[in-house]
């Protein structure tokens, strides 16, 4: 995802350098509140989960969370990367930049898979949290 980043940054400058795209003003704005919002999550993901971390493992006295963006998602930092993802080009005002971020989706959807898998093997409590819990990433959709 770092690569994906990186080159939302640069199609980002580059269009903004050769004047491909034409964003209007209202979806910067909406841009601007995606990436608000995205850092929002994050900050509520770890004032509620002191656990969280880039790397998926199960750290000593672990339990699972259900509060706070857990009570809604079972993986609201993936959530808050996607609005983070589809937020930064249409604030940089690049359609362009839209390209690389549609990336992210697949590839945070696979690890978040794969996170779960180890999670229900590994976590006590984790396969009854998922009842409770429906929703994986997007509210009333996955």
């Amino acid at each position: 995802t770092a690569l994906i980043l990186i080159a939302i940054f640069v199609t980002s400058a580059l269009d903004h350098r050769f004047g491909w795209s034409s964003v209007p003003p209202a979806a910067s704005i909406a841009g601007n509140v995606m990436v608000l919002a995205g850092f929002w999550m994050i900050y509520r993901v770890f004032r509620t989960n002191s656990f969280a971390s880039s790397t998926v493992e199960i750290s000593g006295g672990q339990t699972v969370i259900s509060t706070g963006p857990y009570g809604i998602v079972r993986h609201p930092m993936y959530l808050a990367s996607l609005l983070l993802f589809a937020g930064i080009p249409l604030a940089l005002g690049s359609w362009w930049a839209l390209i690389p971020a549609s990336l992210s989706l697949p590839l945070l959807a696979a690890r978040l898979l794969a996170e779960e898998e180890f999670l229900v093997r590994s976590l006590p409590g984790y396969a009854d949290y998922r009842k409770k819990v429906r929703w994986r990433l997007l509210p009333l959709i996955w």
